[in-house]
């Protein structure tokens, strides 16, 4: 750019015949770059000198011979694009950012409530005191491709205060006998409210048990129990007698009473996996013990890790922690001695 400045002012003090001959000579030099370089490469300087020079001279089209006039054109369109976006730029362009608690409980409120709308997040969130669009609720919550049916595991646990689940189990004794043991499990809190064990199990022993397990009118809505020949017309009357509606699994479909089986499973694998029984009497008691561990101490994952009876958290203020011995040392108790 300098050399051109120079070139423009040393035009005053030359001769006509001495610029005449440098026309010349800059015009074939010209046309021999246009036949060896059918497009030169500009820089940003020389399209700038352009737009300048056909903004003050009006004749500047009989001389192009590198470029187009329509590229000069262009050069100067995109040059007032830029001067314009340059001029109206802001330091905190678009929207004010969302706070990303409030973007979390958007997608919360969306993933735990399948069947919220758009507005129904909104309305909630205004009454949480966050006043947020529409716009932002649709651009942050989860999206599906509809709103998915409950599962079975939900309808159950809607209606677990109404539910009791009934099983036998058998345990072999240090003879070799089996005794057969009931128990009785309320689904709310997953409580064994009556177990009992025999070696012969009739339909009147049984019977006489879901007496014992639902006194007064503590009675269940539903219960669910297998197809077991033990449950014959003796224990379906007690059962009707009780305003109790059974809930008959399918045959050989043990999973369908899936909560006592897990039950089950747990005093097998804790208990009595570990245990030699040696008797009906012996039993009884271990199971006894067991179970007391079970509903106040044990942690329950269904139960959010708690127990069935609710045990507050002791904090490291309120003492050391002392370990109490269950079941001989099989199992342990932990609580804060002062």
């Amino acid at each position: 750019m300098i050399k051109l400045l120079v070139s423009l002012v040393g035009l005053f003090f030359r001769s006509r015949a001495g610029l005449a001959a440098e026309n010349l000579a800059l015009r074939h030099q010209l046309i021999v770059l246009q036949r060896s370089a059918k497009r030169p490469r500009l820089k940003i300087r020389d399209r700038l000198f352009w737009v300048w020079l056909s903004r003050i001279w009006p004749d500047w089209r009989s001389r192009l011979v590198i470029v187009r006039p329509d590229t000069v054109i262009k050069w100067h369109r995109q040059g007032f694009k830029l001067y314009w976006r340059w001029k109206s730029r802001t330091r905190k362009p678009g929207r004010p950012k969302i706070d990303p608690e409030i973007r979390e409980l958007i997608r919360q409120m969306s993933r735990d409530n399948l069947m919220w709308g758009v507005p129904r997040i909104r309305d909630e969130l205004a009454l949480l005191g966050i006043q947020v669009t529409e716009s932002t609720i649709r651009k942050y919550r989860i999206r599906g491709s509809r709103p998915s049916p409950q599962t079975w595991k939900t309808f159950i646990k809607n209606h677990f205060n109404d539910i009791a689940t009934i099983d036998f189990f058998t345990v072999p004794t240090v003879r070799y006998r089996i005794l057969y043991c009931f128990i009785v499990l309320r689904l709310d809190q997953r409580c064994v409210v009556h177990f009992n064990a025999t070696t012969n199990p009739t339909g009147r022993w049984t019977a006489q048990q879901l007496t014992e397990a639902f006194p007064f009118d503590e009675a269940p809505r539903f219960l669910i129990r297998d197809r077991d020949g033990i449950y014959g017309d003796v224990v379906r009357s007690r059962i009707a007698n009780l305003g109790i509606k059974e809930v008959l699994t399918a045959p050989r479909t043990p999973w369908q009473n899936g909560y006592a089986e897990r039950l089950i499973g747990s005093i097998r694998r804790e208990c009595l996996d570990h245990i030699i029984v040696l008797n009906q009497a012996h039993l009884i008691r271990v199971l006894s013990e067991y179970l007391g561990y079970y509903h106040s101490d044990r942690p329950h994952q269904s139960l959010d890790g708690n127990s069935p009876r609710r045990r507050e958290v002791e904090w490291p203020d309120q003492g050391r922690v002392v370990a109490e011995p269950v079941l001989g040392g099989l199992h342990h108790r932990y609580r804060r001695a002062a």
